[in-house]
């Protein structure tokens, strides 16, 4: 009998294995080919091998607990292939990572049932270190990070006696300038000293508070010792030149931080064993198994023929919802209608009574944007005022690229914004507006008035969340996820006032606005 029931559970594992591979094999195949090769996420090649290990860890556990099929796998697999959609839709690709891992816990909750499922949660929960952040909030959390760990290694710097002066991710050392990028920003470090600080916190039999402490301890560890880096990295410069700072250094010194970290952490765990400290308080000692009774076999599972095969009836329910959902995805055709544009090199140079300069783009700057057209063009009016013109044009947002907003990439080069908001802007000839994103940025006492907004297959959009709901539904209904960055900026000039700067912008949108409707497809 329990060679059936071993069978039965193989075969029905190998059908979830091919549906699953069938629906998910591209998403994976991105995951392990473009993001887990980024520097700031290859630490996720290690994370299936913990979770292997953590569930291994729970084994005899697992074995002292009956299998009790439960209809509450539901919870997680129906929102799970409903998120598959919008993913593969709007092309969001941690959408489609989030899916496949609620997809795989509502198949073993359906099958196994809560109570082993609360045996190995801190394993399930453990695989979702694997997912890259969206790259909207990657790069919101990046130059956060950046910011921070750079007016940290400032201060530092100022205590250690150097003078140092920042702008945005800029150190200005007097003889040089170091540049906070992106391999500083903290995230490269935060999630592997966050995933550490899990795993301690794991094998930390203590009271939960303790382990919690522990855990979100790591945040501020990894933000401190990041900018010591950076503070280190100035004082070698200045003492060593360029080839000590800038070689053994910079990549011997993220080894130095994991291992400082541990240090603490250990350090810490040792504190928080002399606080109230319980009488099964341990670390990394294994606690004993309980004895529990194992449960019957289920009823259902016995017999033979494809009556027993198909038990329990979640079995039948899952395999249908993966089979219709694979079913629609193969049959009806989601594939883009990518419109034709003009192209960006032959906007115009004058526009009314604006007279303007192109300008261009560094090649790496374009591969990071990942963008598929644009134009920069300084305009200046009859009165040599000028307006900086940019558009950043996608064809397609479903490959894993996404428009990098204003909000984000304009403070990592020093730029605050100050009363940001909206603006409507009421266009000529038409009668209509549009309502734009607002604000003024400064930086070094100088002030910049700046509207930027998303056009989206015909919309004027302020905010992405709302532009990603349209990229969902227009590559649904539109087979189309194509927009533009629009982004407008003017100096406030001395003895100028921000109603000054404003007119000046709202005349130069009611301007360009016409024309640009030409080059971005309805």
């Amino acid at each position: 009998m329990l060679n059936n029931i071993r069978t039965r559970t193989v075969g029905k594992f190998a059908i979830y294995a091919v549906l699953l591979t069938a629906l998910y094999y591209s998403v994976y195949l991105w995951l392990i080919q473009k993001d887990w090769p980024r520097e700031d996420y290859n630490y996720c090649y290690l994370i299936p091998l913990v979770v292997l290990y953590l569930i291994w860890e729970k084994k005899e556990a697992l074995k002292a607990i009956p299998a009790v099929p439960s209809w509450c796998g539901l919870l997680f697999l129906v929102p799970g292939l409903a998120l598959y959609w919008l993913g593969d839709l709007a092309g969001e690709f941690y959408s489609l990572y989030l899916s496949s891992w609620l997809v795989a816990v509502g198949i073993l909750w359906l099958h196994i049932g809560w109570q082993k499922i609360k045996v190995i949660a801190s394993a399930l929960f453990m695989a979702l270190a694997m997912f890259p952040l969206p790259h909207f909030l990657s790069n919101k959390l990046t130059f956060g990070l950046k910011l921070t760990s750079s007016q940290l290694g400032v201060a530092l710097l100022h205590l250690y006696g150097m003078s140092a002066y920042r702008e945005g991710n800029v150190i200005d050392l007097g003889f040089t300038k170091l540049q906070v990028v992106d391999a500083c920003s903290g995230l490269r470090y935060l999630f592997p000293l966050l995933i550490m600080g899990i795993l301690l916190a794991f094998f930390y039999r203590a009271a939960l508070w303790k382990r919690i402490t522990l855990v979100l301890s790591t945040i501020p560890l990894t933000i401190i010792t990041n900018s010591l880096r950076i503070a280190l990295t100035g004082i070698i410069y200045k003492h060593f030149g360029a080839a000590a700072a800038e070689g053994f250094f910079h990549g011997f010194s993220g080894w130095r931080i994991f291992m400082f970290t541990l240090v603490v952490l250990l350090a810490e765990i040792w504190v928080l064993r002399r606080i109230a400290s319980g009488p099964s308080e341990s670390f990394f000692a294994r606690p004993e198994t309980a004895q529990r009774a194992r449960g019957q076999i289920d009823t259902r599972l016995t017999g033979t023929g494809l009556k027993a095969f198909l038990a329990p009836p979640q079995f039948v329910v899952a395999s249908v919802l993966l089979v219709l959902t694979l079913g629609i995805s193969m049959v009806v055709d989601f594939r883009e209608k990518i419109p034709i544009t003009k192209p960006f090199s032959q906007f115009p140079q004058v526009v009314g009574t604006w007279e303007g300069s192109r300008q261009h783009m560094e090649q790496k700057f374009i591969a990071e944007l990942d963008l598929s057209d644009y134009t920069i063009i300084d305009y200046k009016n009859a009165t040599g005022l000028l307006v900086d013109f940019y558009v950043a044009y996608y064809e397609s947002q479903r490959k894993g690229e996404s428009i990098h907003s204003p909000e984000t990439c304009l403070p990592g080069s020093g730029w605050v914004f100050r009363q940001a908001g909206l603006a409507v802007v009421p266009l000529a000839g038409s009668g209509g507006t549009i309502t734009v994103n607002r604000a003024i940025m400064e930086k070094s006492g100088q002030r910049q008035l700046v509207f930027f907004w998303f056009s989206a297959r015909g919309r004027v959009l302020t905010n992405a969340w709302e532009m990603k709901f349209y990229t969902f539904w227009d590559s649904l209904t539109r087979h189309r996820t194509d927009a533009a960055l629009v982004r407008v900026i003017t100096p406030m000039y001395p003895q100028e006032t921000a109603e000054d700067a404003d007119a000046r912008l709202q005349q130069f949108t009611r301007d360009i606005v016409p024309v640009l409707d030409e080059y971005l497809p309805k």
